[in-house]
């Protein structure tokens, strides 16, 4: 199905009250649905004490400028919400959405994930302060993997 094809159906799903939208055009078929991504990230937060993302938490922890990190109780890890390479800025050569240390906002754009040709932004489920970046520029990352620790 051709991009072009979906991208109208994504404006078509924005523009009317339907919450979700199916289409089937020979062997190919797209569903695209429309819930928050406070919700998405939420469910993926409650799925990532999983014995599989331990591993992937423990490689994933280098890539923090800080060091090691170990998690207080008063902080909070956004999670990668789908499988797909993880970009830290809008192009290359440009200032990354957030460092650590960056005080964020409710909604505010952390990176943007690329899965299927597709450039997904991240957006904060939570207002504080970036403390760890877990993930490394242009590197694939697995859904549920940590990505940022917000405090």
């Amino acid at each position: 199905m051709d991009i072009r094809k979906v991208k109208k159906l994504i404006e078509l799903l924005e523009e009317s009250g339907i919450s979700e939208l199916e289409i089937s055009e020979g062997e190919e078929s797209v569903r695209i649905s429309r819930h928050s991504r406070v919700a998405m990230q939420s469910t993926v937060a409650v799925a990532s004490p999983v014995s599989p993302a331990a591993p992937i938490a423990a490689a994933a922890t280098p890539a923090t400028a800080a060091g090691e990190h170990k998690p207080h109780n008063d902080e909070h890890t956004v999670t990668s919400p789908m499988v797909g390479t993880y970009y830290s800025a809008s192009a290359p050569g440009t200032k990354p959405f957030v460092e650590i240390g960056s005080e964020i906002k409710l909604g505010q754009i952390l990176c943007i994930i690329e899965a299927m040709k597709m450039m997904n932004q991240i957006e904060s489920d939570k207002e504080g302060r970036v403390t760890a970046i877990l993930a490394k520029n242009g590197e694939p990352v697995e859904f549920g993997q940590p990505l940022f620790v917000i405090e």
